[in-house]
């Protein structure tokens, strides 16, 4: 019997959407409908986090600051974010169908995972208006959680530990050292971490690579390593006790996590 008792998965960038591309346009689709251009760089900063906090962040960055108060006369406010949220939730969720292929992989970690006896979990900061659609498209192709918990679910979300001990209680799983996060952003590697679990980066189908898996197996290797070098740092700076490609390569860390628990090892804590 695994002595690994959980594997908590985020979404976008980690299972599905290689390259975590579904919200980019929203978000800057939905400042430019509020007079305020933004760019694909700017959008990724404060990936991980849940979308309203993700607003609130994007306009709390000094360049989007300043363009806000210009056109309105007023700093960015929660108001604003508000306003900026309800018109982006419903975009989201007309395009995330466009992104939800699962990363390769998924379903043959998930199925060996299962074998052992280890449940399947899942965390992301998209609400449950986003994943409403999302959730039947990864079950016709192999992926099912066993729970989702979502942005909104919970007073707090990332970077607090609290989707993953709503996660705890869900799927009836301890010590938080017998349960592994996985997750491309620094706050959804830090919601693993705070709620003392082994914490995996998941580096070049996330989020800081931003690539779809075509652009990527187009890229020459010494750019694919760079890319590499850059968002593994990320993670690791994040707390993240291990980094990987993608979700294809999990299974040798779930091994050596395996290990550790037999010497009665804990998570290491981030500095």
């Amino acid at each position: 019997m695994s002595r690994v008792k959980a594997v908590v998965f985020d979404w976008a960038g980690t299972v599905i959407d290689f390259g975590s591309r579904a919200p980019m346009g929203a978000f800057v689709e939905v400042f430019n409908q509020f007079g305020v251009d933004i760019t694909v760089a700017e959008a990724r900063q404060p990936m991980g986090l849940p979308k309203w906090d993700h607003i609130r962040a994007l306009g709390n960055i000094p360049r989007i600051a300043e363009a806000w108060e210009k056109e309105h006369g007023a700093p960015f406010s929660d108001a604003d974010a508000d306003r900026i949220h309800a018109v982006f939730e419903p975009l989201n969720a007309r395009v995330v169908t466009d992104y939800a292929d699962l990363i390769p992989g998924t379903v043959e970690v998930v199925a060996e995972l299962r074998r052992l006896g280890i449940k399947i979990g899942s965390t992301t900061g998209y609400t449950r208006a986003i994943m409403a659609p999302v959730l039947p498209l990864a079950a016709r192709q192999g992926y099912a959680p066993d729970n989702l918990v979502c942005a909104g679910d919970l007073p707090t979300g990332r970077p607090t530990p609290a989707m993953m001990l709503k996660s705890f209680v869900d799927l009836d799983v301890g010590p938080a050292a017998a349960v592994i996060k996985v997750d491309d952003t620094a706050p959804g590697i830090h919601e693993g971490t705070t709620a003392g679990c082994w914490a995996v980066g998941v580096a070049l189908s996330g989020n800081a690579v931003g690539l779809s898996a075509e652009a990527l197996a187009a890229t020459p290797e010494q750019d694919v390593a760079r890319l590499r070098e850059a968002a593994g740092a990320l993670l690791h700076e994040a707390g993240a006790h291990y980094v990987i490609d993608t979700v294809a390569d999990l299974l040798p860390v779930v091994d050596d996590i395996e290990s550790r628990l037999e010497n009665e090892d804990v998570p290491p804590i981030p500095v």
